[in-house]
């Protein structure tokens, strides 16, 4: 049985509101920005609307099951079929949920979703090098290091190291039957 605390769930137009305080804080935006972004309200509701629309990627929200409450958003992109392969990027936008395992339980289930249901053999991951509570959640599920790009991302006036990481299907197989006592 799922022992998961949150579950994954189609976005909402109306999801905009929550998502749009996340990104107006300072201390979220720099975990899923590069750079500094002013956004106003209706221009968050207009990419809610692009992403929900765009069938080239998948988009959910992350939700508590006990509250039903939107905590944050992970997705499934850069498809491709005919290699298998794909980037799954996510997070947490609520701060009072961070550091307590969410977002590598709602990793977990975007995975599944992208080997079982979606049919990927390699989920890819890059990681600013300082990152360690996003580096702890991949290897958590199976991501290994693979390599490393020397000043790759230009991030807060400098630019900054990046790792490479991927899981493949077997591996995560592995750690998801051992977690859910298959």
């Amino acid at each position: 049985m799922n022992k998961y605390r949150v579950y994954l769930r189609a976005l909402e137009i109306e999801d905009y509101k929550i998502t749009f305080k996340w990104r107006t804080d300072s201390e979220i935006q720099y975990g899923f920005s590069e750079k500094r972004v002013f956004v106003s309200s209706e221009n968050e509701k207009k990419w809610m609307e692009t992403i929900i629309n765009d069938f080239n990627k998948v988009s959910l929200g992350i939700c508590l099951k006990e509250t039903d409450e939107l905590i944050g958003l992970t997705f499934l992109t850069e498809i491709d079929m005919f290699n298998r392969t794909g980037h799954c990027p996510s997070f947490i936008g609520e701060k009072k949920y961070w550091g307590l395992g969410l977002a590598t339980e709602a990793r977990m289930l975007i995975l599944h979703h992208a080997f079982f249901d979606r049919g990927l053999n390699r989920v890819w991951a890059r990681i600013i090098t300082d990152n360690i509570p996003s580096i702890r959640m991949c290897e958590k599920c199976g991501y290994i290091k693979e390599g490393l790009f020397r000043k790759s991302r230009f991030k807060n006036g400098q630019l900054v190291d990046e790792y490479y990481y991927a899981v493949l299907k077997e591996d995560f197989e592995k750690i998801w039957y051992q977690q859910n006592d298959f």
